[in-house]
């Protein structure tokens, strides 16, 4: 059966430890049975080559438009810091900060 990380994430330690019994790449999970649920999850994720980590896909805007006006704000806001300039400051962080959130809103699990 082919697993996701957030499947395997979920489950209890003796059911990982059962998996990694049937598992067909052994020498990754080598000692499975000692290990804790922090080192036999990525292990596993090796023995079944699924992606260590969780992916979050971004719906319904332009990702990396907005993440490019990000950068430049940041360009902004280092300006506006060597200038002493706090109400640019200010401004330029409110934007990072809607930007940031505007993504966040729009991430799907």
């Amino acid at each position: 059966m082919a697993y996701t990380y957030h499947e395997l994430k979920e489950k209890t330690i003796q059911e990982l430890r059962e998996i990694a019994k049937g598992a067909e790449n052994q020498d990754a999970v080598q000692g499975y049975s000692q290990m804790n649920k922090d080192h036999l999850l990525p292990a596993l994720c090796k023995a079944l080559g699924v992606d260590a980590h969780e992916h979050h896909g971004v719906t319904g805007i332009d990702k990396p438009g907005i993440k490019a006006k990000m950068r430049e704000l940041r360009q902004k806001r280092d300006a506006a810091l060597e200038a002493h300039d706090a109400d640019a400051l200010k401004s330029v962080r409110r934007q990072i900060h809607r930007l940031n959130r505007q993504i966040r809103a729009h991430v799907a699990p």
